[in-house]
């Protein structure tokens, strides 16, 4: 069926065997069919068969024009009556008259490089006529003051200048200068009497000395005080170790009157830190010694040494505790001891260890050996060994040359809880005291003797304390009970 509703010729039927005749025939245009309202709403105009309008005459067409200008702008901006002409000249009005050229090239962007003729020099002005010499007189008063006048003002300036002078003189010595030798100043002596520590450093400074140790390039310096007019010296082991274990190093003191000499070790005891020195130096000033015994707290002492490397200096202070249990050690020593030490708010630094702890009456009750700071200098926490032990350990030294101390063979640790304070056995020698009276470890010693023991510190001097050989009571605590077990001290070497 064809799409104007004819039936479609049958293909086959025109197939005679030929393929170059068999071909299908042109399909007829297909035009949809437009309804009236279309038509009327995009047709063309009644009486129009063309696309677009026919050409009209170009001389009737109608072309748009500009309208008149308003009346009072031409009036303000157009020609004036009569006038045809613009005022801008056209170039058909006839030629531009040309400018000429520059005669001078200078002012001439484009002008060449032309060799011009110098300048007129100026003419010589003319030869002034020679006139007199003016004098004082002329330039100052144009010859209007006479020479008698002019020598009277002269003179009176000169008066004025030396007046002058002399005033600005005496003002200046009055009140602009600062020195004078006309002052001497007055002095008056004291009639009061030395006071108590100015006596105590008078007595005792001759007896105190500064040891120095030197061994290759490193050296160290301490104090000492001589205990003994055959020359010997005490001091503390961790000054002279240096040169105990090393025999290049070499000794020294030197005295407060400036002599210094060489000197041996005549012993020491690093579990005390202390030692004995001798001299050959005769007619020396011995200290006075006092006992332990009479120290108290709150007791006025002078501290004496060379603090710091600077001899012959005097701290005082009180003492403000006893039997405080301190651990001695340190680096570049052999010293490892725990003393019962006297502590004292007078200032004691480097340097004044081995030097002598002093009463109010210039009795020697300790000897300085150890500061507690955190900034290492002297913050008024000093310790001092008492003077009955270093009594009974000098003594020793010099008769013997070493010092027997008393073990009962443990080792401890400090232990603090709620329940109790005391030195936790950690070892017990084989074969020691300890072991042999029962003592285990775990055990926690309370008490040696009639002495308190609140830490391991505290356990050392307490045993130091008692006697070889002779038996003492010591409580321990074990498995929460209470014993007492006695145990007989023996000789630690």
């Amino acid at each position: 069926m064809e799409p104007d509703g004819t039936a479609a010729p049958d293909r086959d039927e025109q197939y005679d065997g030929d393929d170059t005749e068999r071909r299908l025939p042109p399909r007829p245009l297909y035009r949809p069919v437009v309804d009236p309202h279309t038509s009327r709403a995009f047709g063309r105009p009644d009486g129009v068969e063309r696309s677009f309008p026919p050409p009209t005459d170009r001389a009737t067409e109608y072309v748009p024009s500009s309208p008149p200008p308003d009346p009072m702008l031409a009036e303000a901006f157009g020609r004036p009556p009569g006038v045809t002409e613009s005022l801008v000249r056209e170039p058909e009005d006839g030629a531009v008259e040309e400018v000429p050229a520059p005669v001078d090239p200078w002012r001439d962007p484009a002008a060449a490089v032309t060799a011009v003729a110098p300048a007129a020099a100026p003419p010589e002005p003319a030869p002034a006529a020679p006139g007199d010499k003016l004098g004082v007189r002329e330039v100052l008063f144009g010859r209007r003051v006479g020479a008698r006048a002019l020598a009277t003002l002269a003179a009176v300036a000169l008066v004025v200048g030396l007046l002058g002078g002399v005033v600005g003189s005496i003002a200046a010595d009055l009140g602009g200068s600062l020195t004078s030798s006309r002052v001497t100043l007055a002095q008056e002596g004291s009639d009061l009497p030395p006071g108590q520590v100015a006596r105590v450093a008078e007595a005792v400074l001759p007896s105190v000395v500064s040891v120095q140790e030197t061994f290759g390039e490193n050296a160290g310096t301490g104090s000492g005080v001589v205990v003994d007019g055959a020359g010997y010296i005490v001091t503390n082991n961790h000054v002279i170790s240096m040169a105990a274990t090393n025999p290049d190093a070499t000794l020294s003191v030197t005295f407060s009157d400036g002599t210094k000499v060489p000197a041996r070790i005549v012993g020491r005891d690093v579990k005390t830190d202390l030692a004995v020195l001798s001299t050959d130096a005769t007619g020396l000033t011995v200290a006075q010694l006092g006992r332990s015994e009479d120290v108290a707290v709150g007791d006025d002492v002078v501290a004496v040494g060379s603090p710091l490397g600077l001899s012959k200096t005097v701290t005082r202070g009180i003492v403000s505790a006893l039997d405080r249990p301190v651990r001695l050690s340190g680096e570049g020593t052999d010293t490892d001891a725990v003393i019962d030490a006297v502590q004292t708010d007078a200032a004691i630094n480097p340097g004044n260890s081995g030097g002598p702890l002093i009463d109010a009456e210039g009795r020697v009750i300790g000897i300085n050996s150890a500061i507690r700071s955190e900034s290492g200098g002297s913050v008024g926490l000093g310790f001092a060994i008492p003077i009955d032990d270093v009594t009974e350990v000098v003594q020793s030294l010099i008769r013997t040359g070493s010092m027997i101390h008393p073990d009962i063979g443990v080792t401890a640790r400090t232990v603090v809880n709620d329940a109790l304070s005391g030195a936790r056995v950690a070892n017990v020698t084989a074969g020691g005291p300890a072991q042999q009276a029962g003592i285990v470890e775990g055990d926690v010693i309370v008490r040696v003797g009639d002495r308190t023991v609140s830490g391991a510190d505290e356990l050392v001097v307490a045993v130091q304390e008692q006697q070889i050989g002779q038996a003492i009571s010591v409580q321990v605590v074990r498995s929460g009970r209470t014993v007492d077990i006695t145990v007989t001290p023996t000789p630690d070497a």
